[in-house]
């Protein structure tokens, strides 16, 4: 038996290129290697004060506190969604921008939650003593559902704070983040969209970019401002090329610990499926839109969305189409392997590899009917989620909290209410573009005879089926949701609402592939703590997760790069006039008229974008920039195309994180549309 040790050869096959790679937990920072790289020490303090300036906003974008009056800076395309909630027909908020010139102005948004980590726990331990050797899948996921029901539900009970476990390392760690949670949050300023997001889907992951990405929401407790002592000052000078700057977020998800059976289905499978119904959607949206005015205001968030999906999902795609890449990962994992095979503490580890790759060839016999039935990608409706909702509450309201399926346990319950009640627009023809749009992909990839799809269309066309279950459906009204919500089992079974109607009538399937799945998860799960383990021995403190949409610290410098030719660092206000000019003015190079009246007075030197060599992936988006004295110097808004491969790899060569400068973002605040209360508050 070979010993288990790190030689050169190991370390060159299996641990990641340091450079500036890695999405770091808060409690497991990067204090060594920013140490050796950059001759900077990370202290405990420095970094709980960047921790508690950090927000989470909603479920996947990221923010910061900017003043002790729970101001918070995020990016424009964050908060779009909600701006677009607030507008109305004669007041589009997206297409003019918005400004609260007092306290009293500021919107209070319909569903929006933020979320501050205020501490982290391991529970690792806690969670794998729950799991039995003797358990088949279903029960092991059933007792790790039950762990981890109970571990929430008693830290809520003993904190108040919001608690979710999170798996990390595939399933080698389980880790409880507590949450201070704020509900009332209200829009404060956002410029607009022309502005914000110049250049549109043609710029869209590339550099040069000449955006002003960015928006002000304020946090509110009992009525009042939140008070918050941690928020990040402003410096309008920003950071210099070549300096040193850390960013704080919630990236989403990455995939470079996966197996190659993994990215394989992915790169088959799950990633052109994906594609396809995006190309799907986005024409349908656009056809829509281009009908009518009050199309488009209402399609624009869906549409943009749509669009930045389809490059993402497409360049992770081409990366995994990438003969070099996947025989660089096949290569890595047989060597990691033999390396394992040849240790008798590990063997089970090699093992692994091979239970996941089974498990994921099975996942593959029902991924379609999951997508379609549990995922809901048949009923592309907001409608059927909350009917959706309203009947698994009530179902699962019957069980202990432990046996509960994840989001409706008590833990959950504040959010899942956030989002039922909302007063959000619903529109009655937006909802049936999309319910047809998803009937009819459900017909030609079911196919049209097959009896649950027979059941849902009802003897109709899809244009007929959703016509009738949208106009038929009370469940726009929130005042019936808060009804049948508080009236439980007997209200909900009681409901002849037709989408509640059609979420019964899948329901017993979609639980069904539910089930099998996590079961599978649970599999990989198990084979992934083996391989987490000894991968730990191999890699000791050089070790990071995949991204899991929780609070990480990334780490890197203001550079540049070539491609082609070299692309400078930075861009500023006078490459955002030129590129105007050349395209012509059209959309989505148009400027607004008040924009084109006051822009005679902006700085053309003042910085507008750059570039750094931060590692970040979507989720990011809104994540503050900060230097070595903990002072916002820029906001993150994109990479470019070469960085969204940091789905499975890190690239320092050409990938980019993107942010607003703080000069840029000061300057059009105070020439263009004069918001001198939050400049005031911002210290300017």
């Amino acid at each position: 038996m070979r010993p288990l040790c790190v030689t050169g050869l190991l370390l060159a096959a299996f641990l990641p290129a340091r450079a500036d790679e890695g999405m770091w937990l808060f409690n497991k920072p990067p204090v060594r290697q920013v140490r050796e790289a950059h001759g900077f020490e990370i202290t405990p303090a420095w970094l709980e004060h960047l921790q508690k300036s950090s927000v989470r906003i909603g479920k996947g974008g990221s923010g910061s506190f900017v003043s002790e009056q729970g101001l918070i800076l995020t990016n424009h395309h964050v908060g779009s969604g909600m701006i677009e909630k607030l507008s109305t027909s004669g007041r589009d908020l997206l297409k003019d921008g918005f400004y609260a010139r007092e306290l009293a102005e500021e919107l209070k948004c319909p569903d929006l939650e933020i979320n501050i980590l205020m501490s982290i726990e391991d529970v690792t331990g806690r969670v794998n003593a729950a799991i039995r050797a003797d358990h088949s899948p279903e029960q092991a996921a059933a007792a790790r559902r039950a762990v981890l029901a109970e571990i929430e539900k008693e830290s809520l009970d003993a904190t108040g704070l919001r608690s979710d476990v999170v798996s990390l390392f595939q399933g080698g760690a389980y880790h409880l983040y507590r949450y201070q949670q704020y509900t009332d949050v209200r829009l404060v300023f956002a410029p607009d969209a022309q502005a914000a997001a110049f250049g549109g889907d043609p710029d869209n992951f590339e550099f040069p970019r000449y955006c002003l990405d960015f928006c002000f929401f304020r946090a509110y407790q009992n009525g009042k401002p939140a008070q918050t002592p941690h928020f990040l000052k402003w410096q309008a000078a920003g950071a210099a090329e070549g300096e040193l700057v850390f960013t704080s977020g919630h990236p989403g998800r990455t995939n470079r610990s996966v197996t190659l059976a993994q990215l394989e289905a992915m790169r088959d499978d799950g990633f052109p499926h994906r594609l396809e119904q995006i190309f799907r959607g986005e024409t349908t949206l656009r056809a829509w839109s281009d009908r009518d005015q009050e199309n488009a205001r209402r399609a624009k968030g869906a549409i943009v969305g749509t669009q930045n999906g389809r490059k993402a999902i497409q360049s992770r795609l081409d990366g995994l189409l990438d003969p070099g890449f996947m025989a660089d990962k096949s290569r890595r994992e047989a060597e990691l392997r033999s390396v394992l095979r040849e240790n008798d503490t590990w063997k089970n580890a090699d093992a692994a590899f091979e239970r996941i790759a089974r498990a994921e060839e099975t996942k593959r016999g029902f991924a379609l009917r999951y997508r379609m039935l549990e995922g809901a990608e048949a009923f592309g409706t907001s409608l059927f989620g909350i009917a959706r909702i309203l009947l698994r509450t009530a179902d699962e309201a019957e069980k202990p909290d432990g046996q509960r399926l994840r989001g409706y346990q008590e833990s959950s319950r504040a959010s899942l209410e956030l989002e039922l009640f909302s007063e959000k627009p619903i529109h009655d023809n937006f909802e049936l573009l999309r319910l047809e749009n998803s009937l009819t992909s459900l017909c030609s990839k079911l196919g049209a005879d097959d009896p649950t799809v027979v059941s849902i269309l009802a003897g109709k066309s899809p244009f007929e089926r959703a016509a009738e279950l949208i106009h038929s459906t009370g469940l726009q009204e929130a005042a019936l949701r808060r009804k049948l919500y508080a009236g439980g089992g007997k209200a909900v079974a009681a409901s002849t609402d037709p989408m509640i109607a059609l979420a019964r009538l899948v329901d017993a399937e979609a639980r069904e592939l539910r089930a099998k799945a996590e079961a599978l998860d649970e599999v990989i799960a198990q084979a992934h703590q083996q391989i987490s383990q000894a991968r730990f021995a191999i890699e000791g403190d050089s070790n990071y997760p995949d991204a899991t949409s929780t609070l990480r610290l990334s780490y890197g410098v203001v550079k540049g790069y070539h491609d082609r030719i070299p692309v400078p660092a930075m861009t500023r206000f006078r490459g955002l006039q030129k590129r105007h000019e050349e395209q012509g003015g059209i959309p989505p190079f148009d400027l607004s008229e008040t924009w084109k009246e006051r822009a005679v007075a902006l700085n053309p030197d003042t910085p507008l974008n750059f570039v750094s060599t931060h590692d970040i992936t979507g989720g990011n988006s809104g994540s503050p920039m900060i230097n070595r004295k903990g002072e916002l110097v820029g906001l993150i808004f994109d990479s470019n195309a070469p960085g969204l491969l940091s789905d499975f790899a890190y690239s320092a060569e050409k990938g980019r994180a993107i942010s607003v400068h703080p000069a840029g973002i000061l300057e059009a605040m105070r020439v263009i549309y004069r918001a001198d209360r939050v400049l005031a508050e911002l210290g300017h």
